[in-house]
C-alpha cells in the first residue's frame, strides 16, 4: 500500500480541492483563499501560486519577519457518481512566507514550511513526519487518475461488475438479482479499489492489487487486462 507521506504527497500534488487557512483573515469569498497552483519542493515546503492581490498574499507580505501560521487543507472527492464521494482529507499546517519576485505577470508565490501534516482518507487516519514527505513522491498516475475512474466507469461498467466474483463469498450480497453496480474508486500504482452499491444503498469497497506496481499508463493496461481474466476465468 502507499505510505501516509506518498499519499499526503499525492494529494498535494493532485488537483483536489484546497484551501489555505490562516487565523485571523477574513475574505468575502472563499475563492480567495484557493491557490492555483500547489508544489514541492526539494526540503518539503509546499509552494502556492496565488493572485498577487489576495488577501492570503497581502497578509503574508505584512507579517515579513514574523511567524505567521498557516494551514493546507485539502478534500479529496471521486471523480465519478458513487455514494460517499469524500475519499480522503490531508492537512499540511507550518509558516507562510512570500517568495521574493512575481512568479509571473499578476502571480505570486508563497511558501509554506512544513511543520506539521496527516492524512485522514480510505486507508485510515495517520500523522505524516517532515522527512517521511520531504523523501516521498507522488503516485505516478495522479495526473491521470480521475480521467481513468471516469474511462472505467464509462465504457467498462460491466467488466468492473466482474470483478466481484474474485471475492468468493464476499461477493455474494444476498440480495435479490444480486449486486447493482460496481464503481471504480480510486487508483494508485498498487492497485484498483471498487465500491460494490448493492440493493438499498448499502455499499462496501473492495481493493484489488496489481501483480506489481505500474510505472505508467501503459504498466496499467496490462495490470488492468490481467484483473480482468482473472474475473473472467
Amino acid at each position: 500500500m502507499p505510505s501516509a507521506a506518498e499519499r499526503t504527497r499525492t494529494l498535494v500534488q493532485s488537483t483536489c480541492s484546497a484551501v489555505l487557512l490562516v487565523p485571523g483573515l477574513s475574505v468575502a469569498h472563499p475563492g480567495q483563499l484557493m491557490p492555483e497552483s500547489r508544489s514541492v519542493g526539494p526540503e518539503g515546503d509546499v509552494f502556492l501560486g496565488f493572485p498577487a492581490d489576495s488577501p492570503v498574499v497581502r497578509a503574508a507580505t505584512r507579517a515579513q519577519g514574523d511567524e505567521l501560521t498557516a494551514v493546507l487543507e485539502i478534500t479529496d472527492v471521486a471523480p465519478v457518481s458513487v455514494p460517499h464521494r469524500v475519499r480522503g482529507r490531508a492537512r499540511v499546517a507550518g509558516w507562510l512566507t512570500a517568495v521574493p519576485g512575481p512568479a509571473q505577470p499578476g502571480r505570486m508565490t508563497l511558501r509554506l514550511e512544513f511543520g506539521e501534516a496527516s492524512v485522514d482518507d480510505l486507508w485510515g487516519y495517520e500523522e505524516v513526519e517532515h522527512e517521511d514527505f520531504r523523501d516521498a513522491v507522488a503516485d505516478p498516475l495522479v495526473t491521470h487518475e480521475a480521467e481513468l475512474l471516469q474511462h472505467l466507469h464509462a465504457a467498462h461498467g460491466d467488466r468492473m461488475a466482474t470483478l466481484r466474483a474474485l471475492l468468493g463469498e464476499r461477493g455474494d450480497c444476498g440480495c435479490a438479482g444480486g449486486g447493482t453496480g460496481a464503481v471504480p474508486l480510486a487508483l494508485d500504482r498498487f492497485g484498483l479499489r471498487v465500491r460494490f452499491v448493492e440493493g438499498g444503498g448499502a455499499c462496501f469497497d473492495a481493493r484489488f492489487e496489481f501483480p506489481e506496481p505500474v510505472r505508467d499508463i501503459a504498466g496499467l493496461r496490462r495490470a488492468m487486462h490481467t484483473l480482468f481474466e482473472a474475473a473472467a476465468c
